[in-house]
Order: structure tokens, then sequence, then C-alpha cells
């Protein structure tokens, strides 16, 4: 077969012309293949657009719910505030920031969950594989858990705490590590004022137990110590009565929730004897109640006459009479002349002369 040589000018086969049928060809193939996928693209694409504009308009109206709840609560604690017990029942800051709080998370919980829903079911719908990315997302998960757990139990600790409404603004409260006024409730931390006016930040996990002085009601309690002669029904009624009088005067008888009690002796000692005297008050006041009843009944003893230990010497057939030598002086052996300690004592007088020299 004779070798034939190609001159530069002559296409190679790569380079040969694409002749009129050939690209009638490629575009009937292609017009083909798109007849053929193009109701499964517009099946998928509208499925895809249906599940954007499903999560989109559901997130929306579960937010504006939520908003719109939030503001309901806000607007109820407002309404309460105004009336004469809104300042025993509700604290507004404290409602405002709890129902605030509640509702972000669950604004966040709503949005993740919805779109993370759509987001997979786009996946699904592309014909992905789901399997290796939820494998993925689930080591991941596991580590983030492990890396960032103190912060996972703090949110998690903020949010039932939260949720359970266990303290508020404006509670006198002790958390174990420290104790105070709450100033701020978060999700991660709680803010307290001490007694010295410094500002503690508590990390929620770290709180194992709560005590809450502010709710419910607090007791005032006092001990008054007297003389363990003085009449114990004479006593009682003296404290009934000024504890009557202190309950019909303003404030104390909004802060006084029951009447002042007294619940007996509490001990009995050779020189004293404790009457204990005890009463609710509203939470957060029984100091107050507790200093003003001990001024109260201190002075209705004064006029009673009735002794408490510690006070004044009351003069009395009890009170035992001075001693009228107590300020003389003891008498001293040097006072008598002719006693022996005189006679030791006087200077030897000296020799006389010797007259005969």
């Amino acid at each position: 077969m004779p070798w034939s040589v190609l001159s530069a000018a002559d296409p190679t086969p790569e380079q040969q012309p694409v002749t009129f049928d050939e690209a009638a060809q490629k575009a009937t193939n292609a017009a083909s293949w798109v007849e053929q996928n193009w109701s499964t693209w517009l099946s998928v694409g509208l499925r895809i657009l249906l599940i954007v504009v499903i999560a989109a308009v559901l997130r929306t109206v579960i937010r504006r719910s939520l908003t719109r709840l939030i503001a309901r609560m806000n607007r109820s604690a407002q309404a309460v505030e105004g009336t004469p017990l809104g300042g025993l029942l509700v604290n507004a800051e404290r409602r405002r920031q709890r129902s605030e709080a509640i509702g972000s998370v669950l604004r966040s919980v709503a949005s993740f969950l919805i779109l993370g829903t759509a987001a997979l079911m786009v996946l699904g719908a592309l014909n992905i594989n789901l399997a290796p990315l939820l494998a993925s997302a689930g080591v991941a998960g596991v580590a983030l858990g492990f890396g960032a757990r103190n912060l996972v139990t703090d949110f998690l600790s903020g949010v039932f705490m939260i949720l359970e409404d266990q303290y508020g603004v404006g509670d006198n409260i002790d958390a174990g590590v420290a104790s105070g006024e709450v100033i701020e409730v978060g999700l991660r931390v709680t803010k307290l004022r001490g007694d010295n006016g410094e500002i503690w930040y508590v990390r929620n996990g770290e709180i194992k137990r709560i005590g809450n002085l502010s709710q419910g009601w607090a007791t005032a309690g006092i001990d008054v110590q007297v003389r363990p002669t003085e009449d114990l029904d004479r006593v009682r009624a003296v404290i009934v009565e000024t504890a009557a009088v202190l309950a019909k005067e303003e404030p104390w008888n909004e802060l006084l929730w029951g009447p002042v009690e007294v619940l007996g002796l509490d001990s009995v000692l050779l020189d004293s004897m404790v009457v204990r005297v005890s009463a609710k008050t509203m939470p957060g006041k029984a100091l107050g109640v507790e200093r003003e009843l001990r001024w109260r009944i201190k002075q209705a003893f004064d006029r009673a006459g009735i002794r408490i230990v510690g006070g004044p010497a009351v003069l009395g057939d009890e009170a035992a009479s001075a001693d009228p030598t107590a300020g003389m002086a003891a008498p001293s052996a040097l006072a008598s002349p002719t006693s022996p300690q005189s006679l030791a004592a006087s200077p030897i007088p000296p020799p006389a002369a010797n007259l005969n020299k």
C-alpha cells in the first residue's frame, strides 16, 4: 500500500468540519434528551419551590404567633401591675424578661426545625443520598457536645429555670455559690447584686440548689428576754396588745400577712427566760417588721414596768440595799500608837549622853 503524505493544508480527522447532517443529528438528540427529561426537571423544581415557600410561610406564621403571644403576656402583666395587688403578685420587669427569653428560645427552636426539615426535603428531592450527611452531622453533634458540654449545660439549665419560674428579676435568692438580689436572668448566666453592692455572675450550670427568699411569705421572729420572776400572762397580754396596734397602722397592715403570735417560752434560765414571738409577713419584709416590733415591745414593757434582761436596775423590794460600810477603808494596825506594829515602826531614840565624864 503506497504511503500518502498529507500536506499542512489538509485537515486532520479532529479538524474535519461538521457537516450539516451531523449538526442536525446532534440538535435532534439534544432536543430529544431535553424533551425526555423536562417533565422531571419541572416536577423537581416545582417540588423544591413548594418546599421553600411552605417553609418560609410556616416559619413566618409561627414567629409572628409567638411574638403576639409574648406581647399579650406583657400586656397582661402591665394590666395587673396597675392594681393594688400588682406590686405583690407581679414584677413587670421579671415577667418581661422571662417572656422574652421564652419567646427567643421558642422562635429559635421553631426556625431550626422548620429550616432543617426543609433543607433535608430539598436534598431528598434532588436524589442526594442523605445517609453520609446524617452520619457526619451525628458525629459533629457528638464532638460539639463533648467540647462544649459546659455551655450546653448552662443553656439547658437556664431554659428550665426560666420555664419553671424558679426566680426572676427582683428576687432575693441564695444560689449556694453566691446570694443577693437578681438583676438579670439569662440563658447562660444569672446576674446577682450582693449585700455590699458587688455583682456576681453565676453560670446556670453551677447552681445546684436555689433558696428563693421572695416567693410565698416570710417569717418575722423575735426573742424577748425577761426576768424569770415576771408574770407570763402579763407579758403575753402586753405583747398581744402591742402587736394589735401595729397591725392596724400603715404600712404595717400591708406587710403583716397574719396575726402576731406568742409561741410561748423558748428557754428558761436562772437569770432570764425567752419568749418567742412570730408573724407571717410579705416576702423580703421580715427584717423591717422585726425591728419595728422590737421597738414597740420595748416601749410597751417600759410603760408596763416589765424589766428586760440587760436593762437598767429597778429600785424595789427585791433590790439589795447598799452596804453603808462599802465606801469605808479597812482599819490599819498603825492607827493605834500602842500596837506592836506601831511600836515596831517607831524610830529608835538616840542613846543618852554620859554626864559623869
